[in-house]
């Protein structure tokens, strides 16, 4: 369950902490949380909109839809369709459900190619991009050794170092082999597992926005965890206002805020799914590379056209660190990020492109 959000007169702020692991928290001014405001005015000219909010559960999260609509019909029309989108997609790629396509698709690991779902075959593609270009920093052939971790996390306890090892074989995403005309998808080797936690939610928020889109809603804002993805602001705002809580000091309000409209952003971080052992914090983000969790207090934010981009550029930047991180977003256009890491000093700041998107702290007045 998630807490009923606090409201004043002029507007309402939306908590959610990324979490990419079964169960994702929302609670408020959590850390590498994302807060997002929209406020109740109207716009000259414009046909009279009202303000409608929607939530279900979906890929271990609540997702929550609010658009700005001329009647409630209108509105449970548009939302009720984008859920139904958004079940579509959690059925094809969750790999918590053997009848899911993505399980039928690991159970053929290691035999011929199979011919898979527009869906599922656009994300793998998208995912197999992001995995070339951080030479595997980002790889969804993870999944054996998630599990692992996710054991590990339960039993508070290290993975046991030789099913690690056989683990770690099974992953390498030169190993998943994609054919666009076909579109086909073969794993290698027999035992290999996908898992699509650090895409499948920003792609899930993108494919909402454009169902709202159809039914004629223009200005939304979907939330997906730590994903959100927005169309135009609400009417009378220059964009929907994003606030980054502090790492060090989560419960505290947040001192910074982006201002997003036609674009998206997502928080990566190790706020609520980690594991401390032998004295070291293992977040739950796993580096495909070595097979071992981040380690070290960090949150990512990174804002990019699509969530489904963002998503996975989280991810990839929190396992690749700020150095190779920040050149890797520097290399993709209409990206920014801001990443806060934790020292014995204090939090340590790295940003880049962040200026576009700039608001004002709460009280402040725009420049």
């Amino acid at each position: 369950m998630w807490p009923r959000p606090e409201f004043d007169t002029m507007r309402e702020s939306i908590g959610t902490c990324r979490t990419r692991s079964t169960m994702i928290s929302w609670m408020p001014w959590a850390a590498a949380c994302l807060w997002g405001m929209a406020t109740l005015f109207g716009l000259a000219g414009e046909p009279a909109l009202r303000r409608f909010e929607f939530s279900q559960a979906h890929m271990g999260t609540l997702f929550r839809i609010i658009v700005y609509a001329p009647d409630a019909a209108t509105a449970s029309r548009a939302s009720n369709a984008a859920f139904q989108r958004i079940a579509t997609l959690d059925n094809t790629m969750t790999d918590y459900s053997p009848s899911s396509e993505l399980m039928s698709l690991c159970r053929k690991a290691g035999e011929p190619p199979v011919r898979v779902s527009e869906d599922l075959y656009r994300v793998l593609a998208q995912a197999q991009e992001l995995a070339a270009r951080t030479n595997g920093a980002f790889d969804v052939t993870v999944g054996p050794v998630m599990r692992l971790w996710r054991r590990a996390r339960r039993q508070r306890e290290m993975p046991d170092a030789a099913e690690l090892a056989r683990a770690r074989k099974l992953v390498g995403y030169r190993k998943l082999r994609l054919d666009p005309r076909a579109r086909t998808v073969q794993l290698l080797e027999k035992g290999m597992r996908l898992d699509l936690g650090g895409i499948a939610k920003g792609y899930a928020a993108d494919e909402a926005l454009a169902v709202l889109k159809q039914y004629g809603i223009t200005r939304a804002l979907v939330v997906a965890g730590g994903e959100m993805a927005a169309s135009a602001p609400p009417p009378g705002r220059d964009g929907w206002r994003i606030g980054i809580a502090p790492l060090q000091s989560p419960e505290k309000p947040p001192t910074r805020f982006l201002m997003l409209r036609e674009a998206a952003v997502s928080t990566s971080g190790d706020a609520e799914q980690y594991v401390e052992l032998n004295g070291t914090r293992y977040s739950h983000i796993v580096d495909p590379r070595t097979g071992m969790g981040v380690v070290g207090r960090s949150s990512v934010t990174v804002v990019a056209p699509k969530a489904t981009a963002s998503d996975s550029l989280a991810t990839a930047v929190s396992v690749l660190g700020p150095e190779q991180g920040l050149e890797l977003i520097r290399s993709t256009p209409g990206t920014a990020v801001l990443i806060i890491r934790a020292t014995d000093r204090g939090p340590r700041i790295f940003e880049l492109n962040l200026s576009p998107y700039a608001a004002p702290a709460a009280g402040q007045s725009p420049p």
